[in-house]
This record gives C-alpha cells, sequence and structure tokens, in this order.
C-alpha cells in the first residue's frame, strides 16, 4: 500500500518533466526508457541535512546536419545517454558531515569532467575493466581531497562521508560504494541489496552472529570504512550489472533502511506509480517511523527496450 504524503519539506528531483520523460538510455544494440527521481529530508530529529544526493544525465551525440552521402552512408544522428546517481551521508554528530558529503559529489564531477576519453558502452572486456578501474580510482581521489581539506581546516576535523554511486550505460550499470548508505535492485517482486555495509555490525554477522543479536545492532552504525577518515584508505566496492526491462534501483541513506524494513521498502517500489512517487513515499515512510536520521532516496525505473 502506498504511504500517505505528509506535509514534510522533501526536497525531490523531480526529472520526469519534459524531456527526461521521454527520454531513453540508448547504445547500440539497448535502448531502454529511464524514469528517475530523487528526495532528500533532515529527519525529525536531526537539526541539518547531512545528506546530498546528486541525478546527472550524460551524453555523447552527434547530429548530421547537412552532407551530399548517398543515403544511408551516414546516420543522421548518434547519440549515446547515460545516467549517474550518486548518494553521500555526512557522517552524523562529525564536525564537516554535511561539507564531506557536499565535497564528494563535487569533486566526482569534477573528476568525471576532467577524464578525457569518456567510455559510453561495454564492447569488450577492457572496457569494462577501464570504467571498474576508473570508478576505484575516483574514490581513491576524492578520500584524499577530503582528508586535504579536513588537514587545511582544523574546524573540519574528523569528518567523512558514505558514497554510493551508479553510472548507466545502455542496459549495464556500474556501483561503486564505501559506507552505509545502500544500493539495492528490485527485480520481479525481489528486492535485493548489491552493496555490502561497512561497519561493525556487518563484520559480526559476517563472522556468524545473527542481525537480530542485540550486539549486532548496537553497532550497526559504527562504520569500518568512509571517505575522508584519517589513517584509513578503504577499496571501494566497485561491480557491473546488467539490467532487464522493468528492474528498479534505489539508492539510499541508512535514515531510510534503518527505520524501514526491505519488505516495506519493496512494497513500496512495487505500488509506487512512478520514481517521484516511490522516492517520496519511501521518505513519508521513514519519517512516519520516527526519522531518527537524515533520510535520502534516489530511485530509477527502467522501462522495456524499444
Amino acid at each position: 500500500m502506498s504511504a500517505a504524503r505528509p506535509n514534510h519539506d522533501i526536497d525531490t528531483a523531480e526529472l520526469l518533466v519534459d524531456a527526461l520523460e521521454d527520454s531513453y538510455v540508448s547504445t547500440p544494440g539497448a535502448l531502454m526508457k529511464i524514469d528517475v527521481a530523487a528526495a532528500s529530508h533532515r529527519g525529525c530529529v536531526r537539526l541539518r541535512n547531512e545528506d546530498h544526493y546528486l541525478v546527472m544525465r550524460f551524453r555523447r551525440s552527434l547530429e548530421n546536419i547537412s552532407t551530399n552521402l548517398d543515403c544511408g552512408s551516414a546516420q543522421t544522428n548518434y547519440d549515446l545517454t547515460g545516467y549517474g546517481l550518486l548518494v553521500a551521508d555526512g557522517l552524523g554528530g562529525r564536525i564537516g558531515g554535511e561539507v564531506a558529503s557536499r565535497t564528494a559529489l563535487t569533486k566526482l564531477i569534477e573528476l568525471i569532467i576532467e577524464t578525457p576519453d569518456w567510455i559510453m558502452g561495454f564492447e569488450d572486456h577492457d572496457k569494462v575493466e577501464a570504467v571498474l578501474e576508473r570508478m576505484t580510482e575516483r574514490f581513491f581521489r576524492i578520500d584524499q581531497t577530503l582528508k586535504q581539506q579536513a588537514d587545511d581546516d582544523p574546524s573540519l576535523s574528523g569528518m567523512g562521508t558514505t558514497l554510493t554511486a551508479a553510472a548507466t550505460l545502455g542496459d549495464d550499470i556500474i556501483i561503486g560504494h564505501i559506507g552505509d548508505s545502500r544500493a539495492y535492485l528490485y527485480r520481479g517482486n525481489v528486492l535485493k541489496q548489491l552493496t555490502r555495509d561497512h561497519t561493525v555490525a556487518q563484520e559480526l554477522i559476517d563472522a556468524g552472529l545473527s542481525g537480530a543479536d542485540p550486539a549486532a545492532r548496537s553497532m550497526r552504525h559504527v562504520l569500518t570504512a568512509a571517505l575522508g577518515v584519517l589513517g584509513t584508505r578503504t577499496k571501494p566496492e566497485v561491480k557491473r550489472i546488467q539490467l532487464r526491462p522493468h528492474d528498479q534501483i534505489l539508492l539510499c541513506t541508512d535514515g531510510l533502511t534503518a527505520m524501514v524494513d526491505d519488505t516495506t521498502i519493496a512494497s513500496a517500489l512495487q505500488t509506487a506509480e512512478s520514481a517521484s512517487a516511490a522516492s517520496q513515499d519511501l521518505t513519508s515512510l521513514a519519517l512516519a517511523a520516527g526519522g531518527r536520521d537524515n533520510v535520502t532516496v534516489v530511485v530509477a525505473r527502467f522501462g522495456g527496450s524499444v
């Protein structure tokens, strides 16, 4: 059942209007409709929102304006389009958490823009490996930037952030992740967590302790890895997943997952009429459950192949 939408001040990225509503992710051999939206709220307890998100579209295009080539010798238009989905959660209670999450996203944009050769398709194994390596290297560069920023400004000492990033290229998606924000895949009425929480609780669970055990529950917010934390440099989790028609991708901070269980999240994704409705429904569910932390969600829905 879709959640009611209270009059909360929800910062919503409505990317369904105008061109995006009719846009496609397109690569040779793949043409897929995408519906994307996001929402963020400071919650019912926190004084400020230390979460940041970004949804962006990138493309490489060529338009044939005039030619005397024979008909069929050159394509009229050539357009490769992808989408970037980013969620970052500044470490709660730390000075500069808001700065850290914002800097992580802006630095990633800078690194992408500086890349001289954009890879817009996975025609061979080498290109896949190159994209995965670039994602890893960009996480390392962001980590260095945050550490340098904190070193230059003592008021930011101790700041850090999670970062979960996804990039779609045709019917492929690349996930990069560090921290306890999450990426999920909703496919065929099944919700699957794509990322691993970098927390003490997860390590206890991996060692055989039940997730319901009080020891594990008390450690779920204690991070074992984050960007910008002095003295650590953890390799991010990076993976490639092939999308199918009607898949949904959810990126979110722990302000959602700490308040709303996976079954309820899956139900909200199933019943919502659009990505915008899903993002607001999920945010409303977290707030209704107490909203003890900032909550941010990004939802991408992929239509059938065209």
